[in-house]
């Protein structure tokens, strides 16, 4: 019974350049990880191939250190690996693949799937049938050479392609060229192992997306996994597991704070988040001067926690009680100058003010600390 393993879309080369540099580096070297993470799972679960859906590295452009150690990631597993040019990495004249050629990168195991055809594992019961981009926007169906295209009755018949299909993927696809919806059936594949969506998804049960095994977008599409597919024989249906393969955890929270419970809520979720965390949070409404405080030591322990977190407070605003207001013992004219900070918050400077509100704040609070006896 053929078993390999479906991932797709390492976009290996990519950087992180709205992350602190240290945060940056970090999630680069997760993605080498998680080839070797792939390896070791291929092998621990006696797979007996590798197929990689396009979209191995993120640009043609990367670094010759870049290739050389993705080809050296793959060591841990000794059996075949095929890996299929996508639209990033597209299969040009001249690409990031013929200069890992030149560098003699790719070891022997590697099969490297740059024109269409029928790539044939004997020994392990596969033909794989390949839709490779050999340019980096195609418009065309590239699967449906699937169907004219013959292989042994005896092996297992899986299709390795990189695209969107047609009428269930039309937003967030980054290749164009369409796949069909029921290619598996019309060119009677056993399996059709896609990549292009960076989450896990199932079209049919012949049919999978295995997305990328270590997510790099805040998009809740089930991202950071790999698929084991075990077919027990030529017509025999897929039985498809999903492995979380993921170092890091992207959350994208959107939340308006309104009552003190709001924010309860909020410090309750930061502290069950697991450390492997790159969380980009945004929070409106409005927060009491206290619950700024308790909001602000919330985030400084998160940020010492987590791998990253990023924080955009520009539609927060401010609303001192009155016993914010008398805590900091701002009577007369800061009194005055609190107020028209509150009231300019609504307007086209409105995050200036929010801002020049929480400096003065600040300085009021530390003034009181220093004249207490």
């Amino acid at each position: 019974m053929p078993r390999f393993l479906h991932t797709a879309d390492w976009q290996m080369g990519r950087t992180y350049s709205r992350f602190e540099p240290e945060d940056s580096a970090a999630l680069v070297e997760a993605r080498f990880q998680a080839i070797e993470t792939l390896a070791q799972l291929a092998t621990e679960r006696q797979c007996d191939a590798v197929l990689v859906a396009g979209d191995v590295f993120d640009a043609q452009t990367v670094s010759d250190r870049t290739i050389r150690r993705v080809f050296n990631a793959t060591s841990g597993f000794a059996g075949p690996w095929v890996m299929l040019s996508g639209n990033h990495d597209a299969a040009l004249v001249e690409s990031v693949w013929t200069r890992a050629q030149r560098l003699g990168a790719v070891p022997e195991n590697v099969h490297l799937a740059l024109q269409p055809g029928v790539i044939t594992l004997e020994t392990q019961g596969l033909a794989v049938l390949c839709a490779p981009l050999t340019q980096r926007h195609t418009y065309g169906d590239l699967t449906e050479p699937f169907t004219q295209y013959q292989t042994p009755e005896h092996l297992v018949r899986v299709g390795l392609a990189h695209g969107g299909v047609q009428g269930l993927l039309a937003e967030g696809i980054d290749a164009t060229n369409p796949i069909a919806e029921d290619r598996a059936q019309t060119a009677q594949l056993d399996y059709l192992a896609l990549g292009d969506w960076h989450g896990t998804r199932e079209i049919n049960p012949r049919t999978w997306y295995s997305g990328t095994p270590e997510p790099e977008r805040f998009r809740n599409n089930d991202a950071g996994n790999a698929l084991i597919v075990s077919i027990e024989g030529p017509g025999d249906a897929p039985q498809v597991e999903v492995v979380e393969t993921a170092r890091y955890q992207w959350q994208q929270w959107r939340l308006s704070l309104a009552v003190e419970s709001d924010l309860e809520q909020l410090i309750g979720r930061l502290e069950a988040l697991p450390p492997a965390t790159v969380l980009d949070l945004r929070l409106s409404g409005e927060i009491t001067l206290a619950g700024e405080d308790r909001l602000n030591q919330a985030l400084s322990i998160a940020e010492a926690r987590f791998r990253s977190v990023r924080c955009d407070r520009s539609e927060l605003q401010l609303a001192p009680t009155e016993d914010d207001i008398a805590a900091l013992h701002a009577d007369g004219y800061l009194g005055t100058v609190i107020d028209a900070l509150r009231e300019r918050q609504e307007g086209e400077d409105g995050e200036s003010a929010r801002d020049a509100l929480a400096i003065l704040a600040s300085l009021l609070k530390d003034d009181n600390r220093e004249v207490q006896p």
